[in-house]
């Protein structure tokens, strides 16, 4: 039942997020074609996302964990992935992000109130509100956050690297 569940979802974020996706695999690639950096920062179990980018068996070409100390620049992209959208954290973030002109895109479930989706050049909504499956108490159980969120990056890290390859990267 989780694996039917799972796959539905997994089928939503490429169906319904295949635009943002592209958009995001354009904005993030830009970095790399002028000479910047992509950062990536995940919040809480989204850092799986981070390490992933940066230490996985593919890491993307560019690709640094995001720091308060990182220096960026007009040419540096970053990628902010959060559980949901409201999160206090990666809001902070995004609107030093906004503030400072670095244009970034953002991982997330969206809520109902506006957060990080507002703010960021790019918004990829995980479409993940509540746990995939009903428990005995009457509530729901099993919430693959990270795993929705990493499937959604190698859908853009596939994206990013087909647009670099089409401009000769």
């Amino acid at each position: 039942m989780f694996m039917t569940q799972l796959s539905g979802l997994l089928k939503k974020i490429s169906e319904k997020e295949e635009f943002p996706l592209e958009d995001a695999g354009r904005l993030l690639a830009q970095s790399l074609m002028s000479e910047g950096s992509i950062y990536i920062k995940g919040f809480d179990e989204m850092a799986a996302i981070e390490i992933e980018a940066v230490h996985g068996a593919e890491v993307l070409d560019g690709v640094k964990s995001w720091t308060t100390d990182a220096r960026l620049t007009e040419a540096d992209r970053l990628l902010v992935a959060t559980r949901f959208s409201d999160d206090p954290d990666a809001l902070r973030l995004a609107e030093k992000l906004h503030e400072d002109g670095i244009p970034f895109v953002a991982l997330a479930s969206k809520k109902d109130e506006s957060g990080i989706d507002e703010l960021a050049d790019v918004f990829i909504d995980l479409h993940l509100a509540k746990g995939l499956l009903p428990d005995d108490e009457g509530g729901r159980t099993g919430f693959p956050s990270s795993i929705a969120g990493l499937y959604a990056y190698f859908l853009l890290k596939m994206t990013i690297e087909e647009i670099a390859a089409e401009y000769g990267e």
